[in-house]
């Protein structure tokens, strides 16, 4: 009786295998130097970052700064500290009853202006983000070129062609010359466009019709949730372009009871150039202060939906 012959192929096969009854032999995983727990540090990455963060923090500390100060104290004190006379609460008085309240008004024109003009930009976006994701329809790829040419196209050169084409139609000097043109967002129809085509199944949709739901009631209950992340984003995007356009108003407006809050601030603060004017550049200053505290308060509430929103996509499983 001879013995089986056993090649060096089959003792590494073996001792690969193991032997019945030994623990299986570990795997060498490779060892990973940077991960999610344990980001990658850079010196110069870092010293960049303190330089855009001290760029974007130092206005904002100066105007809440100088919002505490009075007209001779912006003169007689350094910027970036307080002065011995601490006006803040004074000066918003004065900022809401100077000149007849007015600014209470520009105030309750830029919320017209942001909820109908955003609000509007962002239920358009919506609904023409998801008709494009998920239906298939002629011209088709022509709404895309548009829609991608006009994201190139800069506010301010169709402003004065709009502004013709308003007047033409008797629409300037009213509210409506400043909210139907915010309506267009073509940046806000092609997120929407891109997150609807990532968030919505189209099996799930499948599966609504089958149970007999219509396309109404699709969109409502099983889309519209499953968007949230990406309206919240459109909303913040367009709100705060509405909420800063300078240049339409001016276009488009010459009665002072209708300016937003960026016109009128801008028209207390030339004031003290003209003939006889008053300098008031501590309400100037104060009132800037008050207007960006909706925007702060919109983003705090709203950045968990944001990130999310600005994240989707970004991983292909």
């Amino acid at each position: 009786m001879t013995s089986p012959v056993v090649t060096v192929s089959d003792r590494g096969a073996a001792k690969a295998a193991g032997t019945p009854g030994s623990p299986p032999p570990r795997l060498r995983t490779p060892r990973r130097r940077h991960s999610a727990d344990k980001p990658r540090r850079s010196v110069w990455l870092t010293l960049l970052t303190s330089l855009v963060l001290l760029y974007s923090l130092v206005p904002l500390i100066w105007l809440a700064v100088s919002a505490t100060k009075t007209q001779e104290g912006l003169s007689r004190s350094f910027g970036l500290w307080f002065d011995g006379d601490f006006a803040l609460w004074e000066n918003i008085g004065q900022t809401f009853t100077y000149d007849d309240g007015v600014f209470t008004r520009w105030l309750l024109n830029t919320l017209l202006y942001v909820g109908l003009g955003a609000g509007g930009a962002t239920f358009l976006a919506v609904l023409g983000g998801y008709a494009l994701a998920k239906f298939d329809f002629p011209g088709r790829r022509a709404v895309f070129a548009v829609v991608i040419g006009a994201v190139a196209v800069p506010g301010t050169a169709l402003a004065v062609p709009t502004f013709l084409m308003f007047s033409k139609m008797g629409l300037t000097n009213t509210p409506w010359a400043v909210i139907v043109p915010s309506l267009i967002s073509p940046f806000g129809l092609y997120l929407m466009w891109v997150f609807a085509s990532e968030a919505i199944p189209t099996e799930l949709m499948e599966a609504a019709r089958i149970d007999g739901a219509g396309e109404v009631r699709t969109f409502f209950r099983v889309a519209l949730p499953l968007l949230a992340p990406g309206i919240v984003t459109v909303l913040l995007f367009t709100m705060v372009a509405t909420w800063n356009n300078y240049f339409l108003p001016l276009v488009m407006l010459k009665d002072p009871d209708w300016y937003p809050l960026t016109l009128g601030l801008n028209s207390w603060n030339a004031q003290a150039a003209t003939a006889g004017g008053e300098a008031v550049f501590n309400l100037v200053v104060t009132g800037s202060l008050v207007t960006i505290l909706p925007l702060i308060a919109a983003f705090l509430l709203l950045q968990r939906y944001w990130r999310s929103g600005l994240a989707a996509g970004s991983v292909k499983e």
